[in-house]
């Protein structure tokens, strides 16, 4: 069933100044026959000072993700108002607005050739774990994917949605962090559950997307 969610989640998407996150890890220990202990393995994730925490029912298994690259604070165009948000398909990034000249970059995925699209939107609705229901136009594409997937760490959403008014489009999670700076959706904005979380915590329904190609 796991392998199952993970080859559907390539299709679902119709859809103050601080450090860069520094590179930590989760380490299991095991022991020789000596009794001496040695680190078995450790796992690789981001300890994120940008982070704003996370919530929600499945807040504890927000599985660590290694970002292609870690968000930051960049210097930015100062025509974009604060609170905004701003994506450019070309470089994969989003930039959240903190102040004039100032905003978080975030890496993302974006829409696979044919999929391309630009344009303003607003954040009309944010759901935590989201459930999925594909939309008609995928459905008529791929007739065999289920019609309902409930909202948890295997949902193809991922952690967060916020949903983009007048498309059929999301910026949202995924559990296929390794897709995080291609261009794979059917159109959606893909982040690390980690940074969807960070940025759902900062925008408010009613905030303007601008996507740029």
């Amino acid at each position: 069933m796991r392998r199952t969610v993970f080859a559907l989640a390539g299709l679902v998407s119709a859809c103050a100044f601080t450090a860069a996150p520094a590179l930590a890890f989760n380490t299991s220990y095991a022991s020789h026959s000596d009794g001496s202990v040695y680190a078995a393995y450790a796992t690789p994730y981001y300890a994120d000072p940008l982070s704003r925490g996370t919530s929600g029912a499945y807040g504890e298994e927000l599985r660590p993700q290694a970002a292609p690259e870690p968000r930051q604070l960049v210097q930015f165009d100062p025509r974009y108002a604060p609170g905004s948000i701003v994506i450019s398909t070309e470089e994969r990034r989003l930039y959240y607005v903190t102040q004039r000249g100032q905003a978080i970059s975030y890496g993302v995925g974006v829409g696979r050739p044919g999929f391309e699209w630009s344009g303003t939107r607003s954040i009309t609705m944010k759901r935590e774990w989201p459930d999925w229901r594909p939309p008609a136009q995928m459905l008529k594409r791929r007739p065999d994917l289920p019609r309902y997937m409930s909202g948890g760490p295997d949902n193809p959403l991922g952690a967060r949605a916020m949903y983009l008014g007048g498309s059929l489009y999301r910026i949202h999670g995924s559990n296929e962090p390794e897709t995080i700076g291609q261009a794979v959706s059917s159109g959606c904005i893909r982040m690390t559950n980690e940074d969807v979380t960070d940025l759902y915590d900062r925008v408010k329904v009613g905030t303007q997307v601008v996507v740029l190609r």
